[in-house]
């Protein structure tokens, strides 16, 4: 009896204990929305933000809420799409497939450095001293941090700046969040044309700086058919929504600063 009667003890407890979690689970339990549930499951997963939410799930609670358009999803791009359509019951059209570009072309023989940086081989880090060791202070500052954060392996360090292999790219931005100077952004996978810098110093600057950088001539707006192209801060700015991709731009500048991927 001396035995018995803790073990009997402990066994009511025990069970009294798993009455009162069912009967909470039951009275606390949150109703699921299948919808949401479904959603989630057709989105990638990647929890980027490139759709302008937090993450997947708050993503998909907009869609099934009627709260956002079904087709933000760029790592997803149209099989994302086309799943949260059946989903949905209805067609939905995926948007227009962008990739990465990199506003720079400062390579190892197009520039140089004031200093030799010796701190942490971060671009955060480097940015901190001093804007960072190159000549050109609006240039990559080639430590990879945008390299770091890519999981699909789309951007690589070559000649002393990021590369992006585009075939890669999800377009889901995290690189471009991880730049401290601002040099990545999204254009459409479609259209290759890209300017490659992003100083904002004048032409004689930009020069002294960077034999690749924009110096803000002009030749480039003056051909293109479209007015697609203009001059802004002495470098020159594509509005993608005019922008044909014919590269005439890419013909006549004379420093090369406008490429054509």
């Amino acid at each position: 009896m001396n035995i018995l009667l803790p073990v009997l003890i402990f066994a009511a407890m025990g069970l009294a204990a798993g009455i009162l979690l069912t009967v909470a689970s039951k009275f606390f339990a949150v109703e699921v929305d299948p919808t949401k549930e479904k959603i989630t499951a057709a989105l990638p997963g990647a929890n980027c933000g490139a759709c302008g939410f937090a993450g997947c799930a708050d993503y998909a609670d907009a869609i099934a809420e009627g709260k956002a358009e079904p087709n933000l999803c760029k790592p997803g791009g149209a099989d994302a799409a086309a799943k949260i359509g059946e989903i949905l019951g209805k067609t939905v059209t995926a948007a227009e497939p962008e990739v990465m570009a990199l506003h720079c072309n400062g390579n190892c023989n197009a520039t140089d450095t004031y200093y030799d940086y010796k701190g942490t081989p971060t671009c955060h880090a480097a940015v901190g001293s001093f804007g960072g060791s190159g000549k050109c202070s609006f240039g990559c500052l080639g430590f990879g941090d945008c390299m770091a954060v890519c999981e699909e392996n789309a951007i690589c360090i070559k000649d002393g700046i990021a590369h992006i292999i585009t075939e890669r790219c999800h377009a889901c931005g995290k690189c471009a969040a991880a730049c401290p100077k601002g040099l990545l952004s999204l254009r459409p996978a479609s259209n290759p044309v890209v300017v490659a810098c992003s100083s904002k110093a004048n032409g004689k600057n930009t020069k002294l700086a960077c034999k690749n950088g924009c110096i803000g001539c002009k030749m480039c707006e003056k051909q293109c058919p479209n007015g697609a192209i203009t001059v802004q801060d002495f470098h020159a700015v594509i509005d993608y929504a005019k922008c044909s991709g014919c590269g005439a731009c890419a013909e006549v500048c004379p420093v090369k600063a406008i490429q054509v991927n």
